[in-house]
């Protein structure tokens, strides 16, 4: 974008993060527009870890500048010269100008405070277009999502039933009510998939929500995760810890995946 003092670019990076973490780079002596840059971000994003890069080429003029304290110092070193050595001549402009340091260029920079209004619309459409981008991916991942939680589902089933047949088959040789008590108080799968079940429905309900979702999505799935390691655990049948080994991957994707939901 192209100023009366000279031209503004910003960029804005998104990557994956559990929180909202925002990086500056901004040019010396703009730091001060960091608390404003922060502020109409946050706004609009609520996680993910952004880098924000600022660059302003500003059209530099120049001036002539006068260091009166120093010129006051030599006025009066003439004038304390000139009564102790009885010198007649007066002091010329001419020769004042020409000390050394008297005169020198400075730089006219450019203001943070007539930065900003140029700054905060530019900063609006680029998080705009961030934003249009997110959604869209979030379209792909929300479809991505509802596949794996499908696939969990069909794995579940898979295992209630295999449990049923397996349960039976294990306990039929076994007579005593202790014995049978100890094995199923060891291998009993019933309430993880139950458990498990509800977390899944859970899961796609809250994937049709509107608004941010990201963390609930990310703790359900550690929840999944949690009673997915109680079957492997408990596990007595090849069959039941192959499914569950299918059902631990689904829900590694998904945790990976879930950190790019806002």
């Amino acid at each position: 974008m192209v100023r009366p003092f000279g031209k503004i670019s910003l960029e804005i990076k998104s990557s994956n993060h559990r929180f909202l973490e925002i990086l500056f780079h901004l040019p010396d002596g703009f730091f001060y527009l960091e608390e404003k840059l922060r502020k109409e971000i946050e706004e609009k994003v609520k996680r993910g870890r952004l880098i924000c890069v600022v660059a302003i080429n500003g059209k530099k003029t120049q001036r002539v500048g006068i260091n009166k304290a120093l010129l006051k110092e030599y006025i009066l070193t003439f004038k304390n010269l000139k009564k102790s050595c009885t010198v007649k001549d007066e002091i010329s402009i001419n020769t004042l100008v020409n000390l050394p340091g008297v005169l020198s260029m400075e730089e006219n920079r450019v203001s943070g405070y007539e930065v900003w209004p140029a700054l905060k619309p530019l900063l609006s459409a680029t998080l705009e277009d961030l934003l249009a981008m997110r959604q869209k991916e979030g379209r792909a991942l929300q479809r991505y999502l509802h596949k794996r939680a499908g696939l969990l589902k069909s794995n579940l089933q898979s295992i209630e039933l295999r449990f049923k047949k397996a349960l039976k088959a294990k306990l039929a040789p076994i007579n005593s009510d202790e014995e049978r008590a100890a094995f199923l108080k060891n291998t009993d799968v019933s309430e993880e998939l139950q458990r498990l079940e509800f977390h899944i429905r859970n899961f796609k309900s809250k994937l049709a929500v509107r608004g941010v979702v990201g963390k609930e999505l990310d703790f359900i799935a550690q929840e999944m995760q949690r009673e997915a390691n109680t079957l492997a655990a408990k596990s007595f049948d090849a069959l039941i810890s192959g499914r569950v080994v299918q059902i631990k991957s689904q829900i590694e994707k998904i945790r990976e995946q879930v950190q790019n939901v806002e």
